[in-house]
């Protein structure tokens, strides 16, 4: 083939993505109305090891005084993803449009962050479609940022699909004064336990659990000991002739 009759580069990039969009045609349809770009989230700045830097509270004794570190979220990845996170998203999004507020594609790992009144209906398509076939809930887990103002809390749950050996991640995020989400008990009941430690340790509520109660605190315990704002305690700790102080008292590690 001569030089003259070669492909334009910009020509054949285009018919390549001509020919991913008519592949995964349903991935214009993946995102929210709410969805948001939350690029690099700066959740924090730390200064030093230990403790928030801040005049009046107890110093930093690691040496590292000096460092400062900004501390931030991963931001949004858009589509196209990548292999087989394209046919799962594509999928998805097909089945359940709108689900998602964002994504992102980190350490060849894909999150979804899902709208938290899609989750049920998402996670019923997840397990039972052919194309996805996502059998196992194999954990849920709760975070705290406390800074992400109006959705500081964060419920995570690990998917596994053994059929395609595939593991994927939900996200949905709910805030302080509104901690509510469906639970997933009704359609991965090995959920059940998962989701009782993240109420006790983070106060996340699964509405439609059946027993919503502590498994690791007492019935009576006050507060959720995961939150980053709950208190440490402790209680002073007698040597001879010295006396260790609680964690409240030693030192801030607000972070």
């Amino acid at each position: 083939m001569s030089e003259q009759n070669l492909p334009d580069k910009d020509e054949a990039a285009g018919r390549a993505m001509r020919a991913a969009d008519d592949t995964h045609k349903h991935l214009a349809q993946l995102f929210s109305p709410k969805a948001t770009d939350a690029g690099q989230e700066v959740i924090s700045r730390v200064q030093g090891m230990w403790g928030s830097g801040k005049p009046g509270e107890s110093g930093d004794t690691s040496g590292f005084e000096g460092m400062r570190r900004v501390i931030s979220l991963t931001g949004s990845t858009e589509p196209p993803f990548g292999g087989w996170f394209d046919d799962v998203a594509d999928r998805m999004a097909e089945l359940v449009p709108g689900f998602a507020t964002r994504v992102m594609v980190h350490r060849g790992e894909i999150t979804f962050f899902v709208d938290r009144d899609k989750l049920l209906e998402l996670a019923k398509h997840l397990r039972d479609d052919e194309a996805l076939r996502f059998e196992i809930c194999v954990s849920v887990s709760g975070v705290h940022y406390p800074e992400q103002t109006g959705h500081e809390l964060h419920a995570v749950f690990h998917l596994l699909s053994m059929t395609y050996n595939r593991r994927i991640r939900l996200e949905v995020e709910v805030s302080e004064d509104d901690p509510h989400l469906p639970s997933l008990v009704p359609v991965y009941p090995m959920a059940n336990f998962h989701e009782r430690e993240t109420w006790d340790m983070f106060g996340i509520i699964f509405d439609g659990h059946p027993a919503l109660t502590r498994i690791l605190m007492p019935d009576d315990w006050v507060g959720h000991p995961q939150r980053k704002d709950y208190p440490l305690g402790g209680i002073p700790v007698e040597f001879k002739g010295a006396v260790v102080p609680p964690a409240d008292d030693r030192r801030s590690y607000n972070r």
